[in-house]
């Protein structure tokens, strides 16, 4: 059957400008990182995909080792794409970024110019497209000089195959030094991707502030703490959940009774808030004036619309938020 778009899709969404751009993104913006591999389920990717799309997301964030294997998201969204969305591609926002270990040998890894070229090529490729709308360095590389990387981004802009530049996993001291030779080679930085959530809250001391006076656009990943912020485990570890699989990126170990005792607790903030525990932990993050968007993961279109409830309440009282930092104390 035909893909159709809801006709109402922009119409409860929220978007939001990033930095001093003009480009807006949704407030909630879907994440490739797992379930769209070959592993995974096609159909279940692909109505994840529409769902996401039919609730006014825009923004679909991949990377060229997601899968697995490396590479396979990217291939499954190119299939998606020509299933569904040739007449839509003008009004998505696409992002992939390069910076993690690809293919053998000594240029498929971290950030020379030489990888960097020809990941976004290899990228382009699997998903079928003429350019991204954003590319970004994926982490820092403390081997590479900052001034190579940041001119192979410029020219990767510079030759159509990106509209924009953005990085992840910079600490201040690089994104600062990022930024100022970005804007000096008149490919300013559009947006900075960092690990962000009430369990992991670092980019508070100093990240955000330089964000804002750069005029750089903010989007979170993990808002959920790796699911830890969401009603999965507060009864305990669900069989079929990540946790109780060979999961590298979540452990059954990790779920300590003294972090479910604090999920417990915040859950109770979000019942009064009429909220699941994943709405409160994405209204929270989006409470910060920097932060355009949040990026969300889902293995079922179910997940999405929960995530995309919280749009309905992102205001905060002082009592809640108050409330919420001490359950939080030494976290």
């Amino acid at each position: 059957m035909t893909y159709v778009a809801h006709a109402e899709r922009y119409d409860t969404m929220k978007y939001n400008y990033c930095g001093n751009s003009g480009l807006k993104l949704s407030a909630i913006s879907l994440g490739l990182w797992h379930n769209f591999g070959d592993v995974d389920r096609y159909e279940n990717s692909r109505a994840m995909v529409r769902r996401a799309f039919d609730l006014g997301i825009t923004h679909f964030d991949l990377a060229n080792n997601y899968g697995p294997p490396p590479g396979s998201a990217e291939e499954n969204f190119g299939r998606i794409l020509h299933d569904d969305f040739k007449s839509y591609r003008d009004e998505m926002v696409i992002s992939t970024k390069a910076g993690y270990r690809m293919w053998p040998g000594p240029y498929g890894d971290f950030a020379s110019k030489k990888y960097l070229v020809a990941s976004i090529d290899q990228s382009l490729t699997r998903m079928g497209l003429d350019y991204v709308d954003i590319f970004y360095h994926h982490r820092p590389d403390d081997m590479t000089p900052l001034e190579e990387t940041m001119g192979a981004l410029d020219h990767i802009v510079r030759q159509g195959k990106a509209l924009y530049i953005g990085l992840s996993n910079y600490k201040p001291a690089q994104a600062k030094k990022a930024f100022s030779i970005l804007k000096a080679l008149g490919t300013p930085c559009l947006i900075h991707q960092p690990r962000y959530s009430m369990l992991d809250r670092w980019i508070e001391e100093s990240l955000l502030a330089l964000l804002e006076d750069a005029g750089v656009g903010c989007i979170a990943f993990s808002p959920l703490g790796k699911g830890v912020l969401t009603n999965r485990y507060l009864y305990g570890v669900p069989e079929d959940s990540r946790a109780a699989g060979h999961s590298t990126f979540l452990k059954s170990e990790d779920l300590t009774g003294n972090l479910i005792l604090k999920v417990t607790m915040l859950n109770k903030i979000a019942e009064k808030r009429q909220q699941s525990m994943a709405q409160l932990a994405l209204a929270w993050v989006l409470r910060k004036k920097q932060m355009t968007s949040v990026l969300i993961g889902a293995s079922k279109a179910s997940q999405i619309d929960d995530c995309v409830g919280a749009l309905r309440h992102l205001d905060f009282t002082v009592e809640e938020l108050e409330t919420i930092d001490r359950i939080l104390e030494n976290n």
